[in-house]
C-alpha cells in the first residue's frame, strides 16, 4: 500500500507541476505580454487576432488551472489529511477537526474573497490592505491550528483556490463575452473587461507567494520557526512588491526591444 501511495503521489505532483506552468505560464503571458502588446491594436487587428489568439490561449489557461488545483487538493490529502502534518504533535485538536477545518477554508475563502473585491472594486488601494490584513489575521489563525508546515502549504491551497475559481467563474465567462462582441465588431463590456482584468492582476499577485508555499517544505528552518507565520505574512508582502516591480517593468518599452 505505501508503494502504491508513493506512485500516486509521484504521478499527482507530476501534474500539478506541468499544469501548474502551463497555466501561471499564460498568466504572465497574459499580464505581462498580451496587456502591452493589445494596446497597440487597431480595429481591425482586434477582430483578427483576439478571436484566434484568446480561446486558444484560454483553452491551455483554464485547464491548466482545473488541473494544477485537482491535484493539488489531492496531495493535500494524501501528505496531510492521511498523515501526521496537518497537526502540531502535541495539538488537543482532533485530525478529523483539523480536516473540517481545512476543507470549511477551502470552500469558503473564494466567496469571502469576492464579496470583498466587489464592495472594493473601486478602491484597489484601500482592497488591498484590507486583503492584506486579512491575510495576516488568517495566517495567525492558523498558526494556532495547524503544524508550522501546514500553515504554509495552506497559503498556497488558499490562494490556488481563489485564482482558479477566478479562472473559472470570473475571467473565462468575461473573456468569452468579450471574444463574442470582438467577433462581432461591437465594443466589449468595458465594466467585464475591467473586472475580468482586475480579477487576473490578482491572480498575477498571488502567484508568487503560491509558489513560494510549494517548495516552502525544502526550508524548515523557515517555517518551523516560532515566528513561522510572521515571516510568511513578509514574504507575502516581499512577494507582492515584487510582482509589483515586474509589472513595471513589463510596461517599460525596453522588454519590446530586441
Amino acid at each position: 500500500m505505501d508503494d502504491i501511495n508513493a506512485c500516486l503521489e509521484l504521478l499527482f505532483r507530476w501534474i500539478h507541476v506541468v499544469a501548474g506552468i502551463a497555466w501561471i505560464g499564460h498568466l504572465y503571458f497574459f499580464n505581462f505580454v498580451n496587456s502591452q502588446v493589445a494596446k497597440t491594436y487597431d480595429a481591425d487587428s482586434k477582430k483578427k487576432v483576439i478571436p484566434e489568439l484568446m480561446p486558444r490561449a484560454l483553452y491551455w489557461f483554464r485547464w491548466g488551472a482545473a488541473y494544477t488545483w485537482v491535484t493539488g487538493f489531492l496531495l493535500a490529502g494524501m501528505v496531510y489529511y492521511q498523515g501526521s502534518n496537518l497537526l502540531p504533535a502535541d495539538s488537543s485538536t482532533s485530525l478529523g477537526a483539523g480536516i473540517g477545518l481545512s476543507l470549511l477554508l477551502i470552500v469558503a475563502v473564494f466567496f469571502i474573497y469576492d464579496a470583498l473585491w466587489k464592495a472594493m472594486a473601486k478602491n484597489e488601494q484601500g482592497g488591498v490592505i484590507v486583503s492584506f490584513v486579512l491575510v495576516a489575521v488568517l495566517l495567525w489563525g492558523l498558526s494556532r491550528v495547524f503544524a508550522p508546515r501546514a500553515v504554509y502549504i495552506h497559503l498556497g491551497m488558499l490562494f490556488g483556490t481563489i485564482m482558479a475559481m477566478n479562472v473559472w467563474m470570473r475571467i473565462w465567462p468575461a473573456q468569452k463575452k468579450i471574444i463574442a462582441a470582438v467577433k462581432a465588431g461591437t465594443a466589449p463590456d468595458a465594466a467585464l473587461a475591467a473586472m475580468a482584468g482586475l480579477r487576473s492582476k490578482h491572480n498575477t499577485y498571488m502567484s508568487v507567494p503560491l509558489v513560494l508555499s510549494m517548495v516552502s517544505n525544502h526550508y524548515p528552518t523557515v517555517y518551523g520557526s516560532p515566528h513561522g507565520w510572521v515571516f510568511l505574512v513578509v514574504l507575502v508582502a516581499i512577494g507582492w512588491g515584487l510582482t509589483k516591480l515586474l509589472y513595471m517593468n513589463a510596461a517599460r518599452p525596453a522588454p519590446a526591444k530586441y
